[in-house]
């Protein structure tokens, strides 16, 4: 996989779309029953992106601190933000806007040397054909609880439009792959409703590879992506080999204007500092209004996070995965040479920080983002068992950050910490 990925540490998600128009969920409001099809399909009148500029996108992404971005080119709704030549329901056919969305989104991320992503659902449930088989080709014994728009009500299953359908996803993406540039990063939804065979893997993906080699692809393609996605939940345990955590700033998806219940500057940071302790990304998701302007909240969110990471870019940037919090309750990175620690600091101490277990002595300990020198000492330590004491860093609230505080440890030697359950001292 390409290293870009993994030393990324933040990417920026777009949910935009027609929902925006009347602030509704995202397709699952037509799927689940909130509001009827025709209803939902009627926003397409209302979508205008009057006031969308991808350069002031690009330029808010870039002041984010972010490496890669990732925009939604169609939901499950099956509307496609670009002018595509396989279906009419597309915005430059058929709303106002009359603008391909996603030209100018990856000509705008591409010019400021942010990695491009797309977004592409993989069900679509306006398509005809796609409701065409069940999962697994299984037949549901109770068809009263089959969904129209995934599955077929009559307990009949058409492979030959199911075969039709997956032409049309290999033709749409086949238009993302090769009319923007280099995309670098496809980030697929909805791999749920069908299996690996059905969507007739693994040969989709190397279909999908032909295109472009370095290709990345999240992990939502039935056990053939190249890195996991977890979503909402912060992972408490890291997730194997390469991962994401994909979230939102309030509670929604794409714009909402009836939730406000937004994260503030401070938790979306320590969020994104625990990411990074357990070596992942964070993908932070914003949604831009019908008119493509962003929520000045979630803009004031964006350029938060950027301003603390510009602070901190040492820690954030070219740095490994922390120390576990046994040893320090709190997040943290390493240095690539392993011979420099950053403690994330999330609140104000009262009289010092505690960091158990470290066994290298320690050159200097300085506050990243005022330049001062803190003291310590070490009370404890069995030395000829080589079992460290606890270090007990001299600071108080004084020498916080207003967010979170970074605490840069120069070691001696590559960074060693002790693991074991201690010993009984039988000489002194």
């Amino acid at each position: 996989m390409d290293k870009w990925f993994e030393k990324a540490k933040l990417g920026i998600f777009i949910h935009y779309g027609i929902y925006a128009v009347n602030g509704i969920s995202e397709s699952w409001s037509f799927f689940n029953g909130g509001i009827s099809y025709e209803d939902y399909m009627k926003q397409l009148d209302g979508f205008t992106a009057s006031k969308f500029d991808a350069d002031k996108w690009a330029d808010l992404i870039e002041k984010s601190g972010a490496k890669y971005a990732v925009l939604t080119t169609k939901h499950h709704d099956g509307v496609a933000l670009w002018d595509t030549q396989y279906s009419d329901l597309n915005v430059v056919k058929s709303t106002p806007a009359r603008r391909d969305i996603i030209k100018e989104y990856a000509e705008a991320i591409t010019k400021k040397g942010i990695h491009l992503g797309m977004y592409y659902s993989l069900i679509d449930w306006s398509h005809p054909d796609y409701p065409s088989v069940y999962q697994d080709g299984i037949v549901p014994e109770d068809l009263s609880k089959v969904n129209k728009f995934s599955e077929p009500t009559n307990g009949v299953q058409d492979e030959e439009r199911w075969n039709k359908f997956l032409e049309f996803n290999n033709n749409q993406l086949q238009e993302i792959l090769t009319d923007y540039g280099k995309v670098d990063l496809l980030w697929f939804d909805g791999d749920w409703e069908r299996s690996a065979k059905q969507w007739n893997l693994p040969e989709f993906k190397q279909y999908l590879q032909s295109f472009n080699p370095d290709i990345i692809i999240n992990s939502r393609l039935q056990g053939h992506g190249d890195y996991k996605t977890p979503e909402q939940g912060i992972p408490i345990t890291r997730p194997e080999g390469p991962w994401e955590f994909c979230t939102t700033i309030n509670s929604s998806w794409g714009y909402v204007p009836t939730d406000t219940k937004y994260k503030s500057l401070n938790q979306i940071i320590r969020m994104f500092c625990d990411c990074i302790t357990l070596g992942g990304n964070m993908l932070l998701d914003i949604g831009p209004m019908e008119d493509g302007t962003v929520d000045p909240r979630e803009e004031a969110i964006l350029l938060g996070l950027g301003k603390w990471i510009g602070t901190h870019e040492e820690a954030v940037f070219e740095t490994d995965e922390g120390i576990l919090p046994r040893y320090y309750f709190g997040g943290s990175t390493i240095s690539k040479d392993k011979q420099t620690l950053y403690l994330f600091v999330y609140d104000d101490p009262k009289e010092c920080v505690c960091l158990k277990g470290l066994s290298n002595k320690i050159k200097e300990i300085t506050v990243l983002h005022s330049g001062k020198k803190l003291t310590h000492e070490i009370h404890g330590g069995v030395p000829w068992f080589n079992i460290p004491g606890t270090t007990w860093i001299h600071m108080t609230a004084e020498d916080a950050h207003e967010q979170v505080t970074v605490l840069k440890l120069e070691l001696e030697g590559e960074l060693d910490m002790y693991g074991g359950s201690g010993a009984v001292v039988t000489h002194n």
